[in-house]
């Protein structure tokens, strides 16, 4: 079964059945003795890709936006070993949809939508039909959209489990934040800092 810690701001490790080890937005928190397989990289602010963070397996990839989103209309899938990764638009004011992507993994029959820096996306409809299990939605509400509507894109998704990140700009958690985002979103699912779940 896959697993996930939640290393605080938009940084997760994915651990597959199998071993394989994926690091997401590397850039805070503990965990990254554990040698990756993968590193993806939503976009290229400073506290999303810090790529030389974690320990690396031999043979370890790393897919950044720019290798996922080559052109402003296109948008990639890969497949590295048991997982496949779709890259899909990410944007607001302060993150260009060319310069940026969220991803969907798939990967031990879950799929997860690991959204980036992003505030609602014209696409964000369409992922309703993919019948994603897990959300990790962003809502500092300074540099991505607010609590309310990350709960409002929550609805919009449909996940079965529906996680808040990058809850304050630069600091690991907000827990205020966190809270209201549980009184509003469907299948709210409170993950913190240092804290592992099993998918």
């Amino acid at each position: 079964m896959a697993s996930v810690l939640y290393q605080g701001h938009g940084s997760m490790r994915f651990t597959t059945d199998a071993g394989t080890v994926i690091y997401v937005d590397p850039f805070m928190g503990k965990g990254y003795d554990v040698p990756a397989n993968l590193i993806l990289v939503t976009h290229q602010h400073g506290d999303h890709n810090a790529i030389d963070l974690p320990a690396r397996a031999k043979g370890c990839e790393v897919w950044q936006n720019m290798d996922s989103h080559p052109t402003p209309d296109t948008w990639l899938t890969k497949t590295f070993g048991d997982v496949t990764v779709e890259a899909v638009q990410a944007l607001n004011g302060n993150h260009p949809m060319d310069k940026c992507v969220g991803y969907l993994l798939q990967m031990d029959d879950v799929l997860v939508y690991c959204a980036g820096d992003t505030s609602t996306t014209p696409q964000m409809s369409e992922l309703a039909s993919r019948e994603i299990d897990y959300a990790f939605l962003p809502g500092d509400g300074i540099y991505n959209m607010n609590v309310d509507e990350a709960a409002e894109c929550a609805r919009i998704i449909g996940a079965g489990h529906n996680v808040p990140i990058h809850l304050k700009p630069m600091q690991p958690y907000g827990e205020a934040e966190a809270e209201r985002f549980a009184r509003l979103a469907p299948n709210a699912l409170l993950i913190r800092p240092d804290e592992v779940v099993e998918l």
